[in-house]
């Protein structure tokens, strides 16, 4: 299949002179598969065929459901390395739309703030089972890129890069670390966990016990789990009530972390915990009655915080409204306490997203959307803050909103 276009700069140096010439080539996407497979690193880039700009945004259809050897893409995840390469992680599902079945990780990865990407890097891949909902966290301090990850949503594990993605080590299980028995369903994430000041990798995740249903949801239960030992061993943290499930993580200015939580409430709100232990334990939850939204996924990431840029700023992402649809950005400025700015990123069918920042502080959001149903791709989208607040707020000048 050659479906995209490979751009490669060859540079040389003639006396004083810098040339640069551009080799333009198709490119055959399942031998870029084949390539990454194996374990090497996928060093030429990928230019995406269908990018498209407005005022200051800029989106990039990156995975595409029916392409490239699978059904459907779903379940985004994004992290930032070290080294500011921007990988993005999904699950590959072989043969359907369904949360079950043949399920993959796979990743695509950018190393110029998201202008262009690598093919399509297969993870893992564990024959019919269903491997999936990733939520990768990076230890700033060592520069390891963890990737929990479920198997069956019965088991729990774990791998990690040490090269910002091209390679993964092969997964241990740790399962008995971080469950209990009678949880009979396990999800890590999905999305991104997030590392605490205090060196703490701290990873989001939800399960249910007995009979859970969607119309029996007093028996799912979001929680945490923890790492102090940079990934070598990994606990079981917090949990929290009943009816609550998916969750993101942010740790505020004073160190207490917030917990943004799809509610099963039927008060078409998001929910939020606090915590003032690391994780170890949470406050009785609420709804969050100024963010309206259906039962679906969200993100939540910082932006900048006063030390460093003079200012806390916290972004949000989730289709706002009832429906799965009119995919939003909200920003807080004052630790997840009120969200005064939002725009909309996408008025369509929208679900899943996931926030990042990229090393140039382009803000981006890697989400689920479509025209008939909002699975048919998972986009890139990157923007800046004065397009998010329409001129109101850019990094260096106070805020006028």
């Amino acid at each position: 299949m050659r479906a995209k276009i490979r751009i490669k700069k060859i540079s040389c140096h003639l006396g004083f002179i810098m040339m640069s010439i551009w080799i333009v080539a198709p490119i055959d996407i399942a031998a870029v598969q084949n390539h990454s497979q194996g374990g090497e690193n996928v060093k030429d880039l990928v230019k995406e065929a269908s990018v498209s700009a407005e005022g200051g945004l800029r989106q990039t259809d990156l995975f595409i459901s029916g392409q490239d050897g699978y059904k459907a893409y779903r379940i985004p995840a994004l992290v930032v390395s070290n080294r500011g390469t921007i990988l993005a992680i999904c699950e590959a599902r072989k043969n359907s739309f369904s949360d079950k079945g043949d399920i993959d990780l796979v990743i695509k990865r950018s190393f110029d703030n998201g202008e262009t990407w690598t093919g399509m890097q297969l993870i893992r891949d564990d024959g019919d089972n269903t491997v999936g909902n990733p939520c990768p966290v990076v230890d700033r301090q060592t520069g390891t890129i963890w990737l929990p990850f479920c198997r069956n949503n019965e088991r729990v594990f774990v791998t990690k890069s040490t090269n910002d993605g091209a390679t993964w080590s092969p997964p241990a299980e740790i399962t008995e670390a971080v469950s209990q028995r009678e949880w009979t369903w396990y999800a890590t994430g999905p999305g991104h966990g997030i590392q605490l000041s205090s060196g703490r990798l701290l990873v989001p995740c939800d399960h249910k016990i007995k009979n859970a249903t969607k119309e029996n949801p007093q028996w799912y239960f979001s929680h945490v789990i923890y790492s102090d030992d940079h990934g070598k061993t990994w606990k079981l943290g917090g949990t929290l009530e009943g009816k609550t499930n998916e969750c993101q993580a942010i740790e505020t200015e004073d160190g207490s972390i917030y917990l943004n939580i799809r509610s099963y409430e039927d008060k078409d709100r998001r929910a939020c915990a606090w915590s003032y232990d690391g994780g170890l334990t949470w406050s009785k939850v609420k709804l969050e009655q100024s963010l309206t939204a259906p039962k679906c996924q969200a993100s939540i990431v910082r932006f900048t915080d006063r030390k460093h840029r003079g200012k806390n700023r916290v972004l949000f992402s989730v289709p706002a409204g009832t429906e799965r649809e009119n995919l939003t950005i909200r920003l807080s400025y004052d630790e997840c306490r009120t969200w005064p700015v939002f725009r909309t990123l996408y008025p369509g069918k929208s679900a899943y997203s996931e926030l990042a920042i990229a090393p140039d502080m382009t803000i981006c959001c890697f989400y689920e959307r479509g025209d008939k149903n909002m699975y048919e791709k998972i986009t890139f989208a990157r923007f800046t803050l004065e397009w998010l607040t329409q001129g109101k707020d850019r990094l260096g000048i106070e805020s006028q909103m």
